[in-house]
């Protein structure tokens, strides 16, 4: 196999003159970095081995032994559960009002799991090489082949749960398939699998709660890291009810928090998801991964006014039976769908990449999507001059299989549509448009989801580790669970086998200090008394992030885009206008914690996506491309995770490298022609 530091197969020659960093002023350069804990050897047992060699803490020691989790999604929730009833003390905490209303629950479509169940070639190489591929070569291969590994216990795991995954006649569990790759390896419950997923967890969780192994925290926030000796060892959260700052220590921190898509203020996330966990926990050492690598998802309801807040996600389940199209001529875009007859309408997926067709990966959707709606061919509504929709035609698959068939396995997404659009989607194709969904950069970890502050861990969506440029449909729940009932809890037991731990006494210099600089953040928003909403930035924000960080990226549109917001950010500290009293119930508060915290990282998002001169995944600069049109990678340059530090308050970033090194599979330009 070629060695990615020096060569780049099938993809472009650096351009003449050698090395180009755009972001050069932006940046400091750092020392590289390594993942020390991933062990060697053959893959299919790198992860048998490192969980012989983790050291085991003993039960008497357990007891003595406490976690934070910081998150209740699957995450989070698993990891609780999992902890606690290998009999440590773990305290939950999460914004909302139940662990079961983690964002986990919105998740739809599906969970991948290398089963093979419906013999059609998959395997755990499959699985892996399908996640490596559909990451554009930038993600680790040790941690997704343990992914792979992984994905088959889960499915066993939920089913013990009670989890009502869909079933064939005979009583089997029944698979469908997601984009990217050619077999049926999705595991689903309806359009509810997130949902249902979510209950078992939490019916885990709770069951540790009873047995007083697992103490929640329900309208908890955290807002600061405690970081003692270089160790954390606790947090500071926020009460969202009574306004009290509170203060928790632990021997070892696990953020569970999600990931930032609502950075860019439009999203498929629940308005409260935020990066404010993670956020603090990279201002106090930790590294942020890959910022910059944010998943935009092509099954999304289109967009119809500012009056929006929030994007609804509709499942990528449905191209498994719809066919995406839009009209050939552009002159049909304002037809009603059902007068344009077959030969006028263009189904591009199928048209373009007929090996995969409807099914290819989702940045592939998106940008072709996008493309499509460029060029005039757009349809619905208009939205400051463009239509920014396609078609999601099922009458094929209706005609082919019967209504009640269609009903069956979608119903409740049609529904959902209907509710939302006010048509049909059984009679009416239904109209999509890309969003952004999911974010594939978080705190960098290493092999044994330690970030680089020790006794934090950080899991699922929070951590950057799985998923490379691009995210694979369906891997979410994956990658989730797999973290929180399999991986964290054999891994952190190699740092917890150090402890008992000292206690941290509450009058500790660092505790002190986190304690304060809580309290005058928050003395800050109370008094600034300036005339503009935390809203109004937000939005403002993220129509900088979605205009120039978003699909397509340019070096002259991400220059301008870190002028903007640093000047956003400026006037944000110096004019927000918060309501309300600190005391109490204080949603305008809760915002502006959050949104100070996004204002710093669309900065670093777009210095990362500045300094990555390449396009990969669902992240296109507009300087990089091939003939074709699509995305073309400079593994010479960039096969490495950028992997950036905080240099402090008003300093520059600090990168550090850490090099992609594929030992098993071959790296090339992706095709799915």
């Amino acid at each position: 196999m070629p060695d990615t530091t020096t060569s780049a197969p099938a993809s472009a020659e650096a351009p003449a003159g050698g090395f180009f960093d755009d972001a050069a002023g932006y940046y400091t350069p750092g020392s590289p970095l390594a993942d020390t804990k991933a062990p060697g050897g053959p893959i299919d047992e790198r992860w048998d081995t490192r969980q012989f060699e983790a050291r085991i803490a003993n039960p008497a020691n357990r007891r003595r032994l406490s976690v934070i989790v910081v998150g209740t999604g699957l995450a989070g929730a698993s990891a609780a559960a999992t902890l606690g009833e290998a009999g440590y003390v773990v305290k939950s905490f999460c914004y909302q009002d139940s662990p079961r209303r983690a964002h986990s629950i919105a998740a739809q479509g599906g969970i991948n799991a290398a089963k093979n169940y419906k013999g059609d070639g998959d395997s755990v190489y499959r699985l892996f090489y399908d996640t490596i591929k559909g990451g554009d070569y930038r993600s680790r291969e040790s941690n997704v082949y343990r992914l792979a590994q992984v994905s088959r216990n889960i499915i066993d795991q939920c089913v013990a749960q009670g989890v009502p995954f869909a079933r064939e006649y005979g009583g089997l569990l029944d698979n469908r398939s997601f984009g990217g790759v050619q077999v049926s390896r999705t595991f689903y419950a309806r359009g509810q699998t997130g949902q249902q997923l979510l209950i078992g967890a939490y019916q885990a969780l709770e069951r540790q709660v009873a047995a007083g192994t697992v103490k929640t925290y329900t309208r908890h926030e955290m807002v600061e890291l405690i970081v003692v000796d270089d160790r954390a060892r606790g947090i500071i959260v926020r009460d969202m009810v009574t306004g009290e700052i509170e203060t928790y220590f632990a021997d070892v921190v696990v953020l569970a928090s999600g990931g930032y898509g609502n950075v860019f203020f439009l999203s498929t996330n629940a308005m409260g998801c935020n990066v404010t966990a993670t956020w603090r926990a990279h201002r106090k050492g930790a590294y942020m991964a890959n910022p910059c690598y944010t998943q935009i998802h092509p099954t999304c309801i289109p967009v119809t006014g500012h009056h929006q807040s929030k994007l609804t996600l509709m499942s990528e389940s449905l191209r498994n039976d719809g066919r995406i199209w839009v009209p050939k001529d552009a002159a049909d875009c304002t037809k009603n769908p059902q007068d344009i007859p077959e030969e006028d309408r263009d189904y591009y997926l199928e048209r373009i990449y007929p090996a995969f067709g409807n099914l290819v990966p989702r940045d592939i959707a998106s940008r072709q999507a996008k493309n499509m709606c460029d060029e005039g061919r757009g349809v619905g509504p208009e939205v400051e001059g463009v239509r920014r929709g396609v078609y999601l035609d099922f009458a094929e698959a209706t005609e082919r299989l019967g209504k009640a068939a269609i009903e069956e396995k979608y119903g409740n997404l049609f529904d959902m549509y209907a509710r939302i659009t006010g048509e049909d989607p059984y009679t009416v194709p239904m109209r999509i448009y890309p969003a952004v969904h999911y974010v594939m950069g978080g705190l960098w970890v290493d092999y044994d989801l330690q970030s680089t502050i020790p006794g934090l861990f950080v899991t699922g969506e929070a951590n950057f580790s799985d998923h490379g440029a691009n995210r694979l449909g369906a891997s979410a729940l994956m990658q989730g669970l797999a973290d929180g009932y399999f991986v964290l809890p054999n891994t952190i037991r190699d740092y917890l086998a150090e402890g008992p731990f000292d206690k941290i006494p509450t009058d500790h210099p660092a505790v002190l200090e986190a304690q304060q600089a809580v309290k005058a953040r928050i003395d800050h928003f109370m008094t600034t008394n300036g005339t503009r909403s935390v809203d109004s930035y937000h939005r403002e924000l993220g129509n900088i992030m979605w205009e120039y960080c978003g699909m397509e990226r340019t070096e002259d549109g991400l220059r301008k885009a870190i002028d903007l917001i640093r000047t956003l950010r400026d006037d944000f500290w110096r004019n927000v206008k918060v309501l309300g009293s600190p005391d109490s119930l204080n949603q305008s508060l809760e915002k502006a914690g959050r949104v100070a915290d996004f204002l710093e990282l669309g900065e670093l998002m777009c210095i990362d996506a500045l300094n990555r001169r390449e396009s990969c995944g669902g992240h296109f600069r507009g300087e990089s491309q091939t003939e074709e049109g699509e995305a073309l990678r400079h593994d010479d340059l960039y096969a490495y995770v950028a992997a950036w530090e905080w240099g402090g308050e008003d300093e520059k970033p600090v990168l550090h490298k850490e090099e992609l090194t594929y030992e098993f599979v071959e790296m090339k330009q992706r095709s799915y022609k």
